[in-house]
């Protein structure tokens, strides 16, 4: 029992970052038969790693049809940055100039300038999960690092509802640049402006992109 528990939650896992590196599109029938080939698992993990990803709202049991990945709604959008402000500021307040977390944030910027060059805008949304995800590691706790993942999986499905994906992720990546030279600049009141008004303006951007999601 041990071995299939282990194994589901890597299986998890596993389609966790799958859905955040965009693989699955809001709507799409996850196939057991397909996908137990492909991560070379038994079907029963499977549906046992779709129960944990249902817990985390990545996918959704649908009666006699399967297992689908969520469609947000702006509830579901509204409720991620209520989170994401209060996770996001803690990193802010606790980040120093030389804090790790902070190096590594600016190493995901700069992925994502190399990724707008290349005009591969599903690696620059990439880039910017992996920005913020990079910067709520400021945050010594390991427990908040992990919510911030499940949370970062759960806006990728909200990115892939934007009208133009190029010009939202694009609008950002100078925006986050600013955030991490605040921060070096040991500036954490100034980062926090930035990053408030960042986080505003994803947010409405990606409520209405779900308002009319829900009407077509």
């Amino acid at each position: 029992m041990t071995r299939t528990v282990g194994g589901a939650e890597s299986t998890a896992t596993r389609l966790r970052t799958m859905i955040a590196a965009g693989d699955f599109t809001p709507g799409a029938q996850l196939s057991e038969e397909r996908l137990s080939e492909q991560l070379g698992v038994s079907r029963n993990t499977l549906r046992e790693a779709f129960r944990l990803l249902a817990r985390d709202r990545l996918v959704e049991h649908l009666f006699n049809r399967g297992v689908f990945v969520r469609r947000l709604t702006s509830a579901d959008v509204a409720d991620l940055y209520a989170a994401r402000r209060v996770l996001e500021e803690a990193a802010v307040r606790a980040c120093t100039p030389a804090s790790p977390a902070l190096a590594a944030a600016a190493a995901a910027v700069a992925s994502a300038r190399d990724a707008v060059s290349a005009g591969n805008w599903r690696a620059v949304g990439t880039a910017d999960i992996r920005f913020h995800s990079e910067l709520v590691r400021a945050v010594p706790s390991e427990r908040i690092w992990g919510l911030m993942d499940g949370m970062l999986a759960e806006m990728r499905l909200a990115f892939l509802t934007a009208e133009d994906p190029a010009a939202f992720h694009a609008q950002f990546v100078d925006r986050n640049e600013a955030i991490v030279e605040a921060l070096r600049a040991g500036d954490p009141a100034t980062a926090s402006e930035l990053l408030t008004g960042y986080l505003d303006d994803a947010e409405r951007t990606l409520l209405a992109a779900a308002a009319d999601a829900r009407q077509d």
